[in-house]
């Protein structure tokens, strides 16, 4: 095995994910941001916008941005929720289901890809240690 770190390894990785999703989202004049938002949306009841931030490790500001241009794209709309007078429920609109459809058939089609070139064992142990990395800074075991 090459000298390099997991950091590295996460990091990189990552990033070539990001810019894959970049380039598949363009040809739907997206984002990845978006798409990401699209799915974290629950489709049926909506979502409550202060849930949205924490659900996708985003911060509020980010969030608040992505927010406003899919509202002004159409791809979504704000309502009261209706058990919490002080709050908003993030809804997709009809023009949002659908880009909701296409951001997970690009993330579902990226899953059978790789689950075609992975063994399941590789993919279980994947899945092992980054449940044990997550766990790890969660609990403050690092830093």
């Amino acid at each position: 095995m090459q000298d390099i770190t997991i950091d590295y390894a996460l990091r990189a990785t990552w990033q070539a994910v990001t810019k894959m999703y970049n380039e598949e989202a363009r040809k739907f004049n997206s984002t990845m941001a978006v798409g990401f938002t699209l799915l974290s949306i629950d489709p049926k009841t909506g979502t409550p916008s202060t849930a949205l931030g924490p659900k996708m490790g985003m911060e509020a500001t980010s969030l608040s941005r992505i927010l406003k241009s899919m509202e002004e794209k159409g791809l979504i709309e704000r309502r009261p929720n209706p058990n919490d007078g002080r709050g908003v429920l993030i809804h997709l609109t009809a023009f949002g289901l659908e880009k909701r459809k296409d951001s997970k058939d690009v993330v579902l089609r990226f899953n059978d890809v790789v689950r075609t070139h992975v063994p399941t064992e590789k993919l279980e142990t994947f899945f092992e240690v980054t449940e044990i990395i997550n766990k790890l800074i969660a609990e403050k075991k690092i830093y």
